[in-house]
């Protein structure tokens, strides 16, 4: 059975892993070291590349495995296998102690979900995760994602609850006025009584709003993986997507 879509054909790199040939490149070499090119049973029909693509095209589009095994030839109990094999090899490694001077961003999203496991009804009255999100205020890269917790949960308390707070110990840490009481560093807000904000107060504000905005620009080139918009995956699959996609997006940023 023939596939539309080849690796041999540079084209189809881009448009579904948002990476440079050179980049793409760096990609597969990277999950070749960590095993994936490791046959177990029957050989597979793609190479490590097509299967990387496979991968990221699942993960951009969201179409159901049903509908993408065709696209590259291969059945859909075949794209199975790729996608339980690959998916935790292209996962961002774990977060290191961060040096003194780092500054780390961080901030909650919401992921819809259809794994009611994990999810719970939320501001939008949709069941999704809330999943908190560190970048790299410097170079922009996502350094930590948390584990999914239920919708409901506050980014306040997904914080400290996720573990994710370990990534950002000894950091410098931006977050937004949701997280008061964690220790992190919060726009100004005016006290029961206060009227206005200071001049110096305002002025700090609109700085910590830019600065902000790097990880709600995160969030969103993120969102480009289709699959965060409407997870179909249960378990650890909703997980090991947003790490997977954290690496495509901190590739896409490395030159």
């Amino acid at each position: 059975m023939g596939g539309v879509i080849s690796v041999d054909d540079p084209k189809w790199i881009e448009p579904f892993s948002g990476l440079s040939e050179v980049q793409f490149a760096r990609l597969v070499a990277l999950v070749w070291r960590r095993g994936g090119d490791v046959q177990r049973g029957r050989p597979w029909r793609l190479s490590l590349a097509g299967r990387v693509v496979l991968v990221a095209a699942f993960w951009r589009t969201n179409l159901t495995l049903r509908q993408v095994a065709p696209l590259f030839g291969v059945s859909k109990s075949a794209a199975d296998r790729i996608l339980d094999h690959l998916a935790p090899l292209l996962a961002i490694a774990p977060a290191r102690r961060p040096r003194k001077d780092t500054v780390c961003i961080v901030d909650g999203t919401l992921v819809p979900t259809r794994d009611r496991t994990i999810a719970a009804s939320s501001k939008d009255y949709r069941y999704s995760t809330n999943v908190q999100v560190v970048i790299d205020a410097n170079s922009r890269l996502v350094v930590a994602i948390s584990l999914p917790l239920p919708g409901s949960r506050n980014d306040c308390r997904a914080f400290t609850e996720s573990g994710v707070h370990r990534a950002c110990r000894g950091a410098a840490t931006i977050a937004d006025g949701g997280c008061q009481g964690t220790g992190l560093i919060i726009p100004h807000r005016k006290r029961r009584g206060q009227t206005h904000l200071s001049p110096q107060q305002e002025a700090e504000n609109a700085v910590h709003r830019r600065a902000r905005a790097r990880v709600e620009h995160a969030l969103s080139r993120l969102k480009n993986g289709k699959i965060l918009r409407d997870c179909r995956l249960k378990g650890s699959g909703v997980h090991q997507a947003l790490l997977g996609i954290a690496r495509l997006h901190n590739m896409a940023l490395t030159r």
